[in-house]
């Protein structure tokens, strides 16, 4: 059997990739590259083209935890934005980004095999949404009616939470940034300047917890009238909402979870090794929900005395929900996470008070 053949046969599932090597390894390294080359291109292609932006196939491949997996990843969604024409900034941005790990050069069997596990990898993932449009498709006008100076504002803040050692403060520039937050969104909708509609986004969710981490953003997202869907099986939440509320959903996320790890990395050196997993998933979880309720009081507070512009919000809602509905007419609600461990829980809760934003 040829080369080709073999290889097409691990593309299609009718054979094992660890099978394939064992065949592959003794055919000639020219014939075997080429296949193998035109084979994972096919699969780059067909992903890309159908949804995947390349931080998002580069986090839910890197996540199996083979660099040459990785590498691939990173130097296919290169070559694929290479010669084709349009190419949207944003999709070129995450391409530029992924750096191939430099290092000692692995073995041809090692490259070989993880370039075959690949192979069959890929062939399992489904298309999405395409949310940013693809190199060599027309590209979409995607207004964005944040104000820049805002965020700028709401990440400055968030930056010295995040810098600093005394939890007060630390309290103190992450509620500033809420209430930033909540006033921007007030004025907006008192004072519509354009008719604007909502948008989603994908943002990953790594491991390890990645349930928890997936609780906190949903979270920050409900307090701010943005909706997520968890996809834990590619490795990302998909946000629904107004652009500029998605923006500053993610920038306090990413803040809040930066602020949680510092402050479990603090707590847990007294748990025993054997506790240590069930106190970090406790934590997180208790962290989660203080959280939501601590960015809701905030928001609460804030909307006081703005009670003509409730229809308004609900309507936004509603827009949300539909959005939400439209990309996924079947969602199932995600089961909580069991907390295992006192100490985690309260350890969490003391945490996400501390957390910046009164």
């Amino acid at each position: 059997m040829a080369a080709r053949d073999i290889i097409e046969a691990v593309r299609s599932g009718a054979l094992d990739h660890e099978d394939a090597l064992d065949v592959l390894t003794g055919a000639p390294s020219i014939e075997v590259d080429a296949a193998l080359t035109a084979a994972l291109s096919s699969e780059f292609s067909r992903l890309f083209g159908n949804g995947w932006q390349p931080a998002e196939l580069h986090r839910a491949v890197a996540r199996r935890g083979n660099p040459i997996q990785a590498r691939l990843v990173a130097d296919a969604a290169r070559d694929y934005a290479r010669g084709r024409s349009p190419v949207d900034e944003r999709w070129q941005a995450q391409a530029d980004t992924l750096r191939t790990p430099e290092g000692r050069r692995p073995d041809r069997i090692a490259v070989l095999d993880a370039s075959l596990a690949l192979l069959a990898e890929l062939r399992r993932m489904p298309r999405i949404d395409i949310l940013i449009p693809p190199p060599g498709t027309p590209l979409t006008a995607v207004p964005h009616h944040g104000d820049q100076r805002i965020l700028d504002r709401v990440r400055a803040l968030l930056a010295k939470a995040e810098a600093t050692d005394f939890p007060a403060e630390a309290e103190s520039y992450s509620a500033k940034a809420q209430e930033l937050i909540t006033r921007y969104r007030i004025e907006v909708v008192a004072a519509p300047a354009v008719d604007v509609t909502p948008f989603a986004r994908r943002i990953g969710v790594d491991h390890p917890y990645e349930s928890e981490k997936a609780g906190l953003l949903d979270a920050v997202a409900q307090a701010n009238t943005c909706r997520t869907v968890w996809s834990p099986e590619l490795g990302f939440s998909t946000i629904f909402g107004f652009d500029a509320d998605i923006d500053a959903v993610e920038l306090l996320y990413t803040s809040l979870l930066v602020q949680a790890n510092r402050a479990m990395v603090r707590d847990e050196k007294n748990v025993r090794k054997a506790r240590l997993k069930a106190f970090k998933r406790s934590f997180l979880v208790a962290y989660g929900v203080r959280i939501g309720e601590r960015l809701r009081q905030v928001t609460e507070r804030e909307m006081t005395g703005h009670g003509d512009l409730l229809p308004v919000l609900r309507r936004r809602e509603v827009q949300v929900h539909e959005a939400m509905d439209r990309a996924f007419p079947r969602t199932v609600r995600a089961r909580g996470s069991r907390v295992e461990s006192l100490e985690g829980w309260e350890s969490g809760r003391a945490a996400a008070d501390e957390a910046e934003l009164r």
